[in-house]
């Protein structure tokens, strides 16, 4: 299932608070590196069930790692 082979990179831009959050899971999961517990995170998302599907108008800002990242998000825009 490893593929040592990944050609494609992928950049995304977290808050401070998003990148704890992701930081500390991985710890605790004891994740050999930031890559393998993002991959890991995306692996069950994407196996997930029970999420609703966006409406046409999102903006990626309306998607956060935490609660109160995407809350401020949308509170800020209002």
């Amino acid at each position: 299932m490893n593929d040592l082979t990944r050609g494609e990179r992928l950049q995304i831009m977290l808050t401070g608070e998003e990148l704890e959050a992701v930081d500390n899971w991985r710890f605790n999961k004891r994740m050999p590196s930031r890559a393998a517990a993002i991959r890991e995170l995306l692996k069950r998302g994407l196996s997930a069930e029970g999420f609703e599907v966006a409406d046409g108008g999102s903006k990626s800002g309306d998607f956060g790692v935490t609660d109160t990242s995407s809350t401020r998000d949308r509170q800020n825009r209002e």
